[in-house]
């Protein structure tokens, strides 16, 4: 597979597993509400990512970014300056003296990199991400991804109709649109809302997948036989001859075949196709269009109009408006109404607007995380464009900052560290899924794939593994595992009781 290279990938590739993990602070002044599931963050997305993953690592059903688009244009200083004084200071520090030959290509890739997999690594497996870009970096992007999501889980690269007029935006063209880059987790996972405005003249749907991924390489797995009376064994052949694949899995066609919904029909070149049929007068599940229609998803110019009645005044420029994104939202979590919807590149907040608009049509319980990088952006308009909206969508939301990190400079555990904190992170990095932190008791932080997790933190005195503390834990049989300051039991007796002791700090993993 083509792979794309750049100058600073070496240092990169593994930057995210650098990035000091830092805790969470709620500000309750600029938060809205008690308590919410909806989160604000405020800081560099990098480290808010990083702090998200203990709570959030695999939960999140749909992600939306707009990143910088890099058009060179060093006026627009939020969104598009690659060059901006914190960008430069993190590409010095992470890729090192080289940052200052980069081209604002390499710069641009290598600040979305180590955001990328981060991102990756919070979607659900059922998940997918929509990626706001042009054609500055269009093509670097999808390469990107294809190597940190892999090609076979691209499903399109939308068509935005993002402006109106005929005016020339190059030399040679007017450039009216831009992409969404849309990868999903795991197709064979995805539920992705289909089309319904179109009726099925023929009541019959063909089983073999057409256009985009439409080989049997694309997907190796949706290639196997079916079994027709008439024909014998039937495998999705492209009318070039080509291997092809079913659009739906081995076990989702024995449901059809047992239901006698299937049927197949000879093709002018020889070919079988197999069909599933379609009660006469019902809805197509028609597939949904790659271009982004123009009469639901609105410009940009309508998303400076939504800000512009809102605050009375264009706060913020080239906006996406909400349609744009509720309409992504609602193919993405159709089925799943209690959905988390990630946007790390904030901005104005126009994310958590569609996620309230969505809510209050479909009656919706899906929660949102926003991240913005620039405080007086943060404060005067992503969270003051939801607190405006919130008055007639309904809504609240917690606003955060990055707290103390959770290791010093010298590697010991920061002492402001709650005992909650700790044990969120430990049993994060040991079992790769979030704690339930209405599960611990005392010492005990969780149990997972039949071992149990304990944590001696609670009191200077009492962080020592011994015969007392031992005592305390659960008399199951099943392995424990115990963080720790100290042991003073022999190997023997951890051997004899199945405890498997991990010192704090050195036993702490780094994510």
């Amino acid at each position: 597979m083509p792979s794309l290279n750049w100058i600073g990938k070496d240092k990169i590739e593994n930057h995210d597993k650098e990035v000091a993990f830092r805790l969470l602070k709620k500000n309750e002044k600029l938060s809205l509400g008690k308590s919410s599931e909806n989160l604000i963050v405020e800081g560099d997305n990098l480290e808010a990512l990083k702090a998200l993953m203990p709570h959030y690592a695999g939960q999140v059903k749909c992600i939306y970014i707009d990143p910088p688009y890099n058009t060179g244009n060093e006026g627009w200083v939020y969104n598009d300056k690659v060059n901006s004084p914190k960008i430069k200071e993190w590409l010095g520090k992470a890729v090192g003296p080289e940052g200052e030959d980069l081209t604002r290509h390499d710069k641009w890739l290598c600040m979305m990199y180590p955001r990328l997999k981060l991102l990756r690594d919070l979607l659900k497996k059922d998940g997918v991400i929509f990626i706001s870009i042009d054609d500055n970096e269009h093509c670097y992007l999808k390469l990107m991804m294809d190597e940190l999501f892999g090609p076979e889980n691209f499903i399109e690269s939308f068509i935005w109709k993002s402006r109106q007029g005929k005016g020339a935006t190059s030399q040679t063209t007017a450039k009216l649109h831009e992409y969404v880059v849309t990868y999903a987790k795991d197709t064979s996972k995805l539920a992705f809302k289909t089309d319904k405005r179109f009726s099925n003249k023929d009541n019959k749907e063909r089983l073999r997948q057409w256009g985009q991924g439409d080989s049997r390489k694309d997907r190796p797995t949706m290639y196997y036989p079916v079994f027709s009376k008439e024909f014998g064994e039937v495998f999705p052949k492209k009318p070039d001859g080509t291997d092809g694949r079913w659009r739906i899995s081995r076990m989702s066609m024995d449901k059809l075949l047992e239901s006698g919904s299937v049927f197949f029909e000879k093709q002018k070149d020889g070919r079988i196709e197999a069909y599933k049929t379609i009660p006469s007068g019902s809805e197509t599940n028609t597939a949904y269009s790659s271009i982004l229609d123009s009469e639901i998803v609105k410009t940009t110019a309508h998303g400076s109009v939504e800000l512009k009645n809102l605050f009375g005044d264009s706060v913020f420029a080239y906006p996406k408006p909400s349609s744009l994104i509720q309409e992504l939202l609602s193919l993405a979590t159709f089925n799943d109404k209690k959905a988390t919807i990630l946007d790390s590149f904030a901005g104005s907040g126009t994310t958590a607007q569609a996620v309230l608009q969505l809510n209050k049509e479909d009656k919706g319980n899906r929660k949102f995380i926003l991240v913005e990088i620039e405080e007086k952006i943060a404060r005067t308009i992503t969270s003051e464009r939801v607190r405006r909206v919130a008055k007639d969508l309904g809504g609240d939301f917690e606003y955060v900052t990055l707290g103390d990190t959770l290791f010093e400079s010298s590697g010991v555990i920061n002492q402001k560290i709650s005992f909650k904190d700790l044990a969120s992170y430990i049993y994060f990095t040991e079992t790769h899924t979030n704690i339930n932190l209405k599960k611990i008791r005392e010492n005990f932080i969780g149990e997972y794939s039949g071992q149990e997790y304990y944590l001696l933190l609670k009191d200077k005195d009492k962080n020592i593994l011994n015969r007392a503390s031992l005592s305390k834990l659960s008399k199951s049989k099943l392995p424990k595992i115990v963080y720790a300051d100290k042991c003073l039991l022999d190997q023997s007796v951890l051997d004899k009781y199945r405890v498997i002791f991990k010192q704090i700090p050195y036993s702490v993993k780094t994510y």
